[in-house]
């Protein structure tokens, strides 16, 4: 027997995190001849060319249940040490705002960031920058089944019950709908604005419920808890080892735009030799066998490049139409 999990409601959540940005000062970025000040929850004392870590802390948010996650990423501590020469300590936040408020407190130095997480961490609390892109194999929208492509985006998909009377995204109006934490761009970003094509409100027409993991809300609709889910492309591949006959069980609404794939982000003052050589050392995990097995399972990434902010353009324009700064 399914058991059922115990959710918030998307205002509270909201409310939560607009009490949490009033109470921070934003973070301001230091120039290349400002010496960075000592913080009490940084991993080390920072250089006068910047942040040189004895200690690197990395934290992942909870796509998945955040426990079964931090077991996956826990490998990447040794992988990560051996090429850097200093302590990993790999964790996941407890939900997709808490990972940027670390980062701009400095209690955080590498953050593994969708899209919308990365683009609000970067713009609006001045707490990340751009370290590299990840890649992964596309996804058919018939069967929910890898490709052989490799590409540099991915989908969020409106999941229903394959028995429901919902036929369209036009039905979902005055439904309750599971979502993520409003920075989620697969999980409220873009499948808000799938309703939104569709003359919904996706705050005042439907009931939102948050689930801190995608996999949460797929069982969360499994149990009748809600009427829909908005989850990345195809997070029921990822459930099939529990939960069989998911496919049959479940059926897609409809699908969103191309998503900037997920992005690894390092705090601002990083010292520019470390930035390049975390940098390099992401690029080496992605190329070697070991490597590639953990980031797989993990986040369903192949590898990492570099990449440019400006191809996050497209995200704000998404948050932008959300409403989320």
């Amino acid at each position: 027997m399914m058991k059922k999990f115990t959710v918030i409601s998307l205002s509270m959540m909201v409310a939560a995190t607009a009490l949490a940005g009033c109470a921070k000062k934003e973070e301001t970025k230091p120039s290349a001849s400002t010496t960075p000040k000592a913080s009490t929850a940084a991993s080390a004392t920072p250089a006068a060319a910047g942040f040189v870590p004895k200690e690197l802390k990395v934290q992942f948010v909870p796509s998945q249940n955040a426990e079964t996650l931090e077991a996956k990423a826990k490998p990447l501590e040794k992988l990560l040490q051996d090429k850097l020469g200093i302590p990993v300590k790999v964790s996941v936040s407890t939900d997709y705002n808490v990972v940027i408020e670390a980062m701009a407190s400095k209690q955080v130095d590498i953050g593994f960031l969708p899209p919308s997480n990365y683009v609000v961490a970067h713009d609006t609390r001045n707490a990340a920058d751009l370290l590299v892109q990840a890649t992964r194999l596309g996804v058919d929208d018939a069967t929910g089944q890898p490709t052989k492509d490799l590409v540099n985006f991915y989908k969020s998909e409106i999941l229903v019950k394959a028995d429901s009377p919902i036929k369209s995204v036009a039905d979902l109006k005055g439904k309750k709908i599971g979502w993520q934490g409003v920075t989620s761009a697969a999980g409220y970003i873009y499948p808000g604005l799938l309703l939104k094509k569709a003359n919904i409100d996706p705050v005042k027409d439907v009931t939102g419920v948050q689930f801190q993991g995608h996999d949460k809300a797929v069982i969360a609709l499994l149990n009748g808890q809600v009427d829909a889910v908005g989850v990345f492309q195809d997070i029921r591949t990822n459930m099939l080892k529990d939960y069989p006959e998911l496919f049959k069980q479940t059926k897609v609404l409809a699908y969103s735009d191309n998503i900037p794939n997920d992005v690894i982000a390092v705090r601002p003052d990083m010292d520019a030799t470390w930035k390049k050589k975390i940098q390099d050392a992401f690029i080496a995990i992605g190329n070697d066998p070991e490597g590639q097995k953990i980031i797989l399972d993990v986040y369903t990434h192949k590898g990492y490049v570099v990449t440019e902010d400006s191809k996050f353009n497209i995200v704000r324009e998404a948050n932008k139409a959300m409403g989320l700064k």
